[in-house]
């Protein structure tokens, strides 16, 4: 398995200020986690509340009479539907907000700047939401809280694999690090989401752990919309990637 750390940005001529704001408000809201542990219940998304449409308040129990797990829920917004957003911000720990914000600083870049600030912000956003919508499809009363930014970084892994499939990332591969087109790294990414998420399925609403199918739905939503991207702007927008062109029409275009 590749373990990406740094790919090919020598072609971005400037900072992608989204993407970096991106990850100061993760790393800032996972810190209020730390402090009010009560945010944390009260403001992930909760399968069954957002089918149901009502905020669940009160201790449940999950599983069969002899092995029960507990499980708090505390007041969260209102309308409950703003857990949706809300969530794609939180984190469980510091190991999994370190590997979505390694994903999100490795590959957010290039993606924002060849969409652009604002339709970049619109589009993480949205697989954010679908990468949710997949995971609630498969347990919609499921009363396990989700929580973290892997859908929408999914949805950016997605759109990267389809607009910059040859660019090269820099991975570890058995204690050593070697350069390898995105389209193996990201390749093998999803191949794995989709092994693992299949052997998952029975169990969905009954145990916690990895939403594969939130890592999935980001990731096939983030495709599509590099698909759509490709088809429809036939002409290099303003972009960092256009200046460079224009500066030396030697260099290799990605797309």
């Amino acid at each position: 398995m590749f373990f990406p750390i740094s790919d090919d940005d020598r072609h971005l001529m400037k900072p992608a200020y989204v993407s970096i704001s991106l990850l100061v408000i993760n790393v800032a809201v996972f810190l209020y986690q730390m402090v009010n542990p009560d945010f944390t219940w009260g403001w992930s998304v909760v399968p069954k509340e957002i089918t149901s449409g009502e905020d669940l308040v009160g201790t449940f129990y999950l599983g069969d009479q002899v092995l029960q797990n507990q499980i708090e829920h505390v007041v969260g917004p209102t309308p409950i539907y703003l857990t949706l957003l809300s969530s794609m911000f939180m984190h469980g720990g510091w190991m999994h907000l370190g590997g979505n914000m390694l994903y999100l600083w490795i590959f957010g870049d290039n993606v924002e700047h060849r969409f652009g600030s604002v339709l970049f912000l619109i589009f993480y956003l949205l697989s954010g939401l679908i990468a949710s919508a997949a995971q609630i499809a498969l347990g919609p009363e499921s009363l396990i809280p989700n929580l973290g930014a892997s859908g929408a970084i999914s949805g950016v892994l997605g759109a990267y694999l389809v607009l910059f499939p040859r660019n090269k990332v820099n991975a570890v591969f058995f204690f050593r690090v070697i350069s390898v087109p995105a389209i193996i790294v990201l390749g093998m990414w999803i191949v794995m989401q989709l092994v693992q998420g299949a052997g998952t399925l029975q169990n969905v609403g009954e145990s916690g752990g990895v939403a594969y199918a939130t890592h999935i739905g980001g990731f096939v939503a983030g495709a599509v919309f590099g698909l759509v991207a490709r088809m429809m702007i036939r002409i290099e927008p303003e972009s960092a990637f256009k200046q460079q062109y224009l500066r030396d029409p030697k260099v290799r275009r990605y797309w």
